[in-house]
């Protein structure tokens, strides 16, 4: 039997003023979503070419990927790269801490949520920008990052590969180095790309070679350093 709170919501849900409520929010909300475009444009037009760093933000200062997120980072200020970050804590906060001991560019690119995230510390002042949009702080990674390094991360950071992958898969976006950090943690899901993606022919053989994997900073860096020594940083659309 339904309770009455869920008839009250199935009466509504079918209820013509209701609607016309959720499409008047929606025409406003277009507003909303092209500010976060505006200001993310304004503020980034002339960073320079970045790579960006993705992980966990529940990382530890002590733990290992965090230490090797600082490293990433601060050797690619010094071949001239700046750094873009999800702006919150744990691996975010290694790479825009990393940027700063190096000089470089860091910029921190922070989601509003009510658990977990919050600025860090390590962000330049003129480059921090806060969003309610997932999947607009997602298009500004893809239009300025000429690099992914994928740390250690849950469901957020599979997203923001998958939809690079995706992208560059599918020729949206220009070819760029996708960097997985951590063969040891990365090994299970590399596996199933190999084992059911590739057998069930649900992706290509050259698919497997959209990305790399690395075990120190050191690697991480020597193949977007040798990239970009044979192509240009360029917009990526």
């Amino acid at each position: 039997m339904i309770s009455n709170d869920k008839e009250e919501i199935i009466r509504r849900s079918f209820s013509p003023k209701w609607w016309n409520d959720v499409e008047t929010r929606n025409s406003w909300n277009t507003f909303k979503i092209m500010s976060e475009f505006v200001q993310s444009y304004d503020k980034l037009a002339k960073i320079g070419p970045c790579v960006a760093i993705f992980g966990s933000a529940r990382t530890k200062p002590q733990n290992k990927y965090y230490k090797a997120a600082v490293e990433i980072a601060e050797h690619l200020t010094k071949i001239g790269f700046g750094v873009i970050t999800g702006g919150g804590p744990g691996i975010m906060e290694a790479g825009n801490r990393g940027a700063k001991q190096g000089g470089g560019p860091s910029v921190g690119l922070n989601i509003n949520l009510p658990f977990e995230q919050h600025s860090n510390p390590y962000i330049d002042s003129d480059k921090s920008i806060n969003y309610d949009y997932f999947f607009v702080r997602k298009t500004i990674f893809m239009q300025y990052a000429q690099g992914f390094v994928v740390m250690p991360g849950g469901f957020g950071t599979l997203d923001e590969l998958s939809e690079a992958l995706t992208l560059i898969q599918t020729d949206k976006l220009v070819d760029f180095p996708i960097i997985f950090y951590g063969k040891e943690y990365w090994q299970g899901l590399l596996d199933w790309f190999r084992n059911t993606l590739l057998e069930e022919k649900m992706i290509s053989p050259e698919d497997m070679d959209l990305f790399k994997v690395v075990d120190t900073p050191e690697e991480a860096v020597a193949i977007i350093e040798e990239f970009y020594n044979k192509y240009a940083p360029k917009p990526n659309f």
